[in-house]
């Protein structure tokens, strides 16, 4: 997926348009001006870069809970033990710990 706000030859043809009031304009521009960035740029790339964010935090949530739940399965519904290595270790423990 190509981001609006990273180098391209993609012409911009959207628009988006936002109301500010006249301190955060002031704060944005000179945010901007740091950055050696018109206003505009900024902007997008402030509002793309937070996207971004939010979309991926979301993402990582819902990766989150199907893992949990494919942890929570295999807990309550262990696989069989068949022989070897693993299947010795456990009876050795259940040997020793009692």
């Amino acid at each position: 997926m190509k981001l609006a706000g990273s180098a391209s030859s993609t012409r911009r043809v959207e628009r988006l348009e936002a109301r500010v009031t006249a301190d955060q304009k002031r704060l944005l521009k000179d945010a901007a001006d740091v950055q050696g960035r018109t206003l505009s740029d900024f902007v997008v790339g402030s509002l793309v870069e937070t996207a971004t964010r939010v979309l991926r935090e979301r993402d990582l949530v819902v990766l989150s809970a199907k893992d949990r739940e494919v942890f929570v399965r295999a807990l309550l519904n262990p696989p069989a033990l068949e022989g070897g290595r693993l299947a010795r270790a456990v009876k050795r423990y259940r040997r020793t710990a009692k």
